[in-house]
């Protein structure tokens, strides 16, 4: 471990766009894991990835606003699609997000087979480049958050079907190409799942609590042992929420269960 290597300039631009990409998923998490649509994350945020997926077959910019725009057209397609197949089959929508998912997963995989470099752009959108993120790049993703909190602040929290899967693909499309689909999926689920056993007034600071330790130990691990950041932070969120939640409260756990 060689904590001499750890690099300042480097983590502070990734650890803010972790706490912007917190500050909306978790308040999101929440509900996605009060509606039991766990998967949505997934789907939705693999659906953005295969429109940058497109947008780069098409050799756009990587970093031009056409790419964002073929991401949010993507997602936003993706969750009119699901707000659509839960109101006709309500039954099996988790089994239509996981269809959806591997749909769009694999779509990606047959778009960039014969792309020499295919394989490293795939494991960039899966796993993240949080790394390489730089201030210039928060701008877009700072306006999201703030418009996403705004909405969910002023409808407090009680988004309509259609609205909670339009906000939810706008909000997954910014942090999808900065942290990648396995960060997007952890910071608004596991949280979420560290925190339910909590009184519901302590859950989001905690689960907030639990999102920027999570990045911050993560990035510097990984910056000290020369690791994968996306990965590591994924495992630092999962551990420390599962030390958040065997420190919950045993008359908690009962009045949740009994609720």
């Amino acid at each position: 471990m060689n904590w001499t290597s750890i690099d300042l300039a480097i983590l502070a631009p990734a650890f803010c766009a972790g706490v912007l990409v917190l500050a909306t998923h978790v308040p999101l998490g929440a509900q996605v894991l009060r509606k039991g649509i766990v998967f949505i994350d997934l789907a939705i945020a693999q659906i953005a990835a295969l429109g940058v997926i497109g947008a780069g077959l098409m050799d756009i910019d990587p970093s031009g606003w056409q790419v964002q725009v073929a991401a949010a057209a993507a997602a936003l397609a993706g969750a009119l699609l699901l707000a659509w197949t839960e109101k006709m089959w309500p039954e099996v929508q988790e089994a239509q997000i996981g269809v959806l998912f591997v749909l769009a997963a694999t779509a990606g995989i047959l778009l960039l087979a014969k792309n020499p470099h295919g394989g490293e752009h795939l494991r960039d959108l899966l796993a993240g480049q949080i790394l390489w993120v730089s201030y210039g790049q928060l701008a877009i993703p700072l306006v999201a958050a703030v418009l996403t909190l705004a909405v969910l602040a002023g409808l407090h929290g009680r988004l309509p079907q259609l609205g909670f899967y339009l906000l939810f693909a706008l909000a997954v499309t910014v942090s999808v190409q900065l942290v990648g689909v396995y960060l997007v999926f952890a910071t608004l689920i596991v949280p979420a799942l560290g925190t339910r056993n909590y009184a519901e007034r302590k859950r989001l600071p905690l689960a907030y609590g639990i999102g920027v330790l999570g990045y911050a130990i993560g990035l510097l691990l990984s910056s000290a042992l020369d690791l994968p950041s996306g990965a590591l932070i994924v495992w630092c969120l999962a551990v420390l929420a599962v030390l958040t939640h065997a420190a919950a409260p045993r008359r908690s756990r009962v009045a949740v269960a009994s609720a």
